[in-house]
């Protein structure tokens, strides 16, 4: 079983030595902060909130998953260089739409980097209404 790394067990003086390599690997959840039941709720996953993760062939983002609890909602798998490779900068970016069901969705992202293992993002609460 893989570790898998959580920007939430890093201790505030560990998070902020090594926040530039802690931040490009951490997946961050942007979504509304209500859903009807029975819509469609746009959920992004967007690797790194202020520095982006590298994207060349032995080192890369190679999918991002949604949760919503145990259930898997949606994956998407990347190629190396998907975002121009060293060349160019960016943040892998995802935008998944699910259906809103139940009365919360608690929304975790995974993303798998080729040369860091797995990185989880701090949970979403999303109710829904009726």
């Amino acid at each position: 079983m893989p570790k898998i790394n959580k920007y939430v067990d890093i201790d505030t003086v560990e998070r902020e030595s090594k926040k530039d390599y802690i931040d490009r690997h951490s997946p961050f959840i942007h979504c509304n902060e209500v859903v009807k039941a029975g819509e469609i709720l746009q959920v992004t996953v967007k690797m790194g909130n202020e520095y982006t993760h590298p994207d060349n062939t032995d080192h890369y983002i190679a999918n991002m998953a949604l949760y919503s609890g145990e259930t898997l909602l949606a994956r998407a798998d990347f190629v190396a260089g998907m975002l121009g490779g060293d060349e160019h900068k960016g943040h892998a970016t995802v935008t998944f739409n699910v259906l809103a069901k139940g009365k919360k969705m608690n929304l975790v992202a995974q993303a798998y980097c080729t040369k860091h293992g797995i990185w989880e993002s701090t949970p979403v609460v999303v109710p829904v209404e009726a």
